[in-house]
């Protein structure tokens, strides 16, 4: 049975074309029988301070009761990822690039030694074996264009931690041609599924 994580990341929960879409496609691929863990990244995931990085860089066996708390959050995020086969992530672009919410849920998961490792070639990602759908959303910018900061960065990310097979949903200029847009990417996402 193929386990899903669904990852909601706009600020909006009302006229979210990001959330729409990423529950249309989550419930295509449900209907095989699939499991789904939703995670909805504009809930405070905390960022990134000082002491997440001591805690991080601490060595596991020596981590402090307050260090372990502190990576507590980040322990689950990145629990909820290995354990899924497919991710789909819902991910709106604001001024260019991905929400801060989106980012901080990055920096959770993005761990040396747990989802990566550093190699005499470089880095190398542990998640081998998953597959990612991203939904693109945007009110103006055009997907893959110049301006978008949001998709290559996204795709990158997912091959950082070892996620290779990565599909990319256009509904880029919503606010240009909303209907156009929502029929471009329900036709990927039918292809998709």
């Amino acid at each position: 049975m193929t386990s899903i994580l669904h990852i909601d990341s706009s600020a909006r929960f009302d006229g979210s074309y990001s959330r729409k879409l990423g529950g249309e496609l989550v419930d295509a691929l449900k209907a095989d029988g699939a499991t789904v863990t939703h995670r909805n990244a504009s809930d405070d995931m905390g960022f990134v301070d000082e002491a997440w990085v001591q805690a991080n860089f601490t060595p596991e066996g020596e981590r402090t009761a307050e260090q372990k708390t502190r990576l507590s959050l980040s322990d689950e995020l990145v629990a909820e990822l290995q354990a899924a086969d497919h991710l789909v992530l819902g991910a709106p672009i604001y001024n260019f690039s991905v929400p801060a919410s989106l980012k901080a849920w990055i920096d959770q998961v993005c761990r040396a030694g747990v989802t990566f490792r550093y190699t005499q070639d470089g880095p190398e990602g542990l998640l081998d074996g998953k597959k990612a759908t991203i939904i693109i959303t945007s009110g103006g910018t055009p997907v893959r264009s110049e301006v978008d900061f949001a998709t290559a960065y996204l795709t990158q990310v997912m091959n950082f931690i070892g996620i290779k097979d990565v599909t990319i949903i256009d509904a880029g200029l919503l606010m240009a041609d909303e209907d156009a847009s929502l029929s471009r990417a329900r036709e990927q996402m039918a292809l998709a599924a």
